[in-house]
């Protein structure tokens, strides 16, 4: 008999996945956090690394934001390649991203999520399909923004330039980029709120206490996934 569990890279044990005495530890990295593609490009490369020491098999997907959707049900504007593969240990598989014609917007990005699903092989030791083990399928799902050409100003300065304002005492947050930008804590008056993403031309609040004039910090993520400071003066 045997038992899958699909965990993501965040990983919890389940009521079933805590009867078992097991390590279970994702093999598959993805190389960085997001992906950007630019729309003059023809094409775009993700890497991909098994570390483990057991080969893989990966299935790679594309979805528009529904973490349920199944991969075959999905419509996105791209095709992936490979999109099954096996992945040998201390090895690599290179997946390829291409738009095809689409109408996405073009005054502002557009997002998606890029996801790779890591089954492992079955162990040696189960070798009879009567055998009680326990295989987990680790799912990574990264950030895939697509970013028409000739948008106005700089993924930084969109960071950088977001207006940070007193609202009922509270922080509030306009992006009037194009861009999106993803925060990642924002903290004032010795508290610290969890960050969010914001949309292009979007605005957003969060639950601290601030004045005009107040000092607080946050950080964002940018293209190459490093997290970079803001000092921000409340308006």
């Amino acid at each position: 008999m045997m038992f899958r569990v699909l965990l993501s890279t965040t990983v919890r044990c389940l009521p079933l996945a805590c009867l078992f005495s097991v390590a279970a530890h994702a093999s598959i990295v993805i190389t960085g956090t997001r992906v950007v593609y630019p729309a003059d490009s023809k094409e775009v490369s993700v890497k991909v690394s098994n570390k483990g020491v057991s080969p893989v098999l990966i299935q790679s997907w594309m979805d528009n934001g529904d973490t349920k959707a199944k991969p075959d049900q999905i419509k996105v504007p791209f095709v992936l390649t490979p999109p099954i593969n096996r992945v040998e240990p201390a090895s690599g598989q290179t997946l390829r991203i291409r738009a095809l014609p689409n109408n996405l917007p073009q005054d502002k990005e557009s997002i998606f999520w890029l996801n790779v699903l890591e089954i492992p092989a079955k162990p040696r030791d189960a070798v009879k399909e009567k055998d009680n083990y326990l295989q987990v399928a680790f799912r990574s799902r990264i950030k895939f923004f697509y970013r028409p050409s000739g948008l106005k100003g700089s993924p930084k300065a969109a960071a950088t330039d977001l207006q940070w304002l007193n609202v009922a005492g509270r922080v509030h947050v306009i992006n009037n980029s194009p861009y999106y930008i993803s925060l990642v804590d924002v903290m004032a008056g010795g508290k610290k709120a969890d960050g969010k993403m914001l949309a292009p031309f979007a605005e957003d609040d969060y639950a601290l206490a601030v004045s005009a004039g107040s000092k607080i910090k946050a950080e964002y993520v940018n293209d190459y996934g490093a997290v970079i400071p803001l000092d921000i003066t409340i308006q």
